[in-house]
């Protein structure tokens, strides 16, 4: 049961960004700055990948810990309330994540995680 009311949480959840973070911009930070160009988000790769480098045959995903659950990463946590539904979509998550990279593994594409 959730601790809060469903208009918060909605409030709350939707403060939650899937494009532009910090760590995301790091990283684009630094491969500018190493001079390398890219593009964002790219639709037509499975996965959409965070930053893409065509010319280097080369995407990049940048994972947060919470939702892509890094094997012996020490900044996973997970909610104690509805820890059923939390460890399915996780599962999932883990899952996705593995197709995503076979698919673009398949198709010529290194991968890589930050």
């Amino acid at each position: 049961m959730d601790t809060v009311s469903k208009s918060k949480r909605s409030q709350i959840m939707g403060k939650v960004r899937g494009k532009d973070t910090k760590p995301e911009k790091a990283v684009r930070s630094l491969l500018h700055k190493a001079g390398y160009r890219f593009r964002l988000h790219t639709k037509h790769l499975p996965g959409s990948p965070d930053i893409c480098m065509p010319k280097y045959q080369t995407v990049i995903f940048v994972h947060g810990c919470f939702w892509h659950r890094h094997k012996g990463c020490k900044k996973t946590t997970t909610p104690k309330s509805n820890k059923v539904y939390w460890k399915k979509k996780f599962a999932e998550n883990i899952q996705r994540d593995k197709r995503t990279e076979q698919e673009l593994g398949n198709m010529g594409w290194k991968v890589l995680t930050v």
